[in-house]
């Protein structure tokens, strides 16, 4: 499925260290499992040459990681970018959240990445290892004597399947060829939600949100939730983060994030890959996008840096509140 290999970047990121361009790496790191790798920072050549990994399962978007302490040492940090980390980056840095000069940022292209759970859905829970082979993954199971062969694109990530580009808006250096902006169907499971009637919507959503555990996980990773002391921690919201005790609870906790993200959003979907629930939580955020294409004319975040979403942004044009609901209704 990768078209880059773990090698190149390996290298890449040594010479950058040794000839002092960068004094730290962000980059993937092995999990308990070969599905679970985790972001990591590497200061040294042999950290990278011993842990560093790149595979089918390295879906992370390290734009949110640079908002971090550990990334906010002294010296210039590498960061691997993939074309849909790019926009987040751009956005980003719009909202004054890192300092660009201390960013060295290599774009590396991306076929996509695969989707744990689809992958079990084929070979079932057990996993011991998982092998790239070309456009397959070979997986080993403690239950199976042999491994499993398992075509890649039939086991994407959905924002993998419906990638709106290939194309980097944002590097220093890139490897690879660049892409471009793909004219994806991601907006059509939110068409199939708008034609429900509102009963139907509302079943939908009490049935997926009521998974909800609330363990924040979607929160933590959204590059657009950058906030230093966020709403739901705050113990004199009334929304301090706990348990939902009610019905309207657990929905209030997404859907208040959903309008806090509102143009914002560059629809990365970290928020659905980490979900433990996996609630399809990016059809949210997918809604808004679609509603600002349409009301308010194109628009993607993070396409450029100082890029003005429409939310943000008053005209004389813009659209009132009445003719959104004219609009409702004649679609209908």
């Amino acid at each position: 499925m990768q078209k880059i290999t773990l090698e190149s970047l390996v290298e890449k990121a040594v010479s950058l260290l040794e000839n002092g361009t960068v004094t730290s790496v962000l980059g993937w790191k092995k999990g308990e499992f070969d599905y679970d790798i985790t972001p990591a920072v590497f200061e040294s050549a042999d950290e990278l040459k011993k842990d560093f990994v790149w595979n089918d399962f390295c879906g992370a978007n390290f734009s949110k990681y640079l908002v971090s302490k550990t990334c906010k040492s002294e010296g210039k940090i590498l960061v691997f970018l993939k074309p849909c980390d790019t926009y987040s980056f751009n956005q980003l840095l719009t909202e004054h959240r890192f300092d660009r000069e201390k960013v060295y940022a290599v774009g590396i292209p991306c076929e996509g990445m695969a989707d744990i759970n689809k992958v079990k859905e084929v070979v079932g829970d057990g996993i011991s290892k998982i092998e790239s082979n070309g456009d397959d993954l070979v997986v080993t199971t403690i239950y199976e004597d042999a491994p499993v062969k398992v075509t890649c694109k039939d086991v994407l990530a959905e924002r993998c399947v419906n990638c709106k580009s290939k194309r980097h808006v944002a590097y220093d250096e890139l490897l690879g060829e660049e892409g471009e902006v793909i004219a994806s169907e991601r907006f059509d499971e939110v068409e199939r939600l708008e034609k429900m009637t509102p009963e139907e919507r509302f079943a939908f959503w009490q049935n997926e949100l009521s998974k909800c555990i609330r363990c924040n996980a979607c929160r933590d990773v959204c590059p657009a939730c950058t906030c230093e002391k966020c709403v739901f921690d705050n113990p004199n919201s009334g929304v301090e983060n706990k348990a939902a005790s009610n019905s309207f609870e657990e929905k209030m906790f997404h859907i208040i994030r959903a309008f806090h993200v509102a143009g914002r959003c560059t629809d990365c979907g970290e928020c659905s890959r980490v979900c433990p629930q996996n609630i399809p939580l990016h059809l949210l955020n997918r809604k808004f996008i679609k509603d600002i294409n349409e009301f308010y004319g194109e628009y993607q975040a993070g396409a450029e840096v100082g890029l003005r979403a429409p939310l943000v942004d008053y005209t004389l044009e813009d659209l009132e509140p009445g003719e959104v609901f004219d609009r409702r209704d004649n679609n209908a």
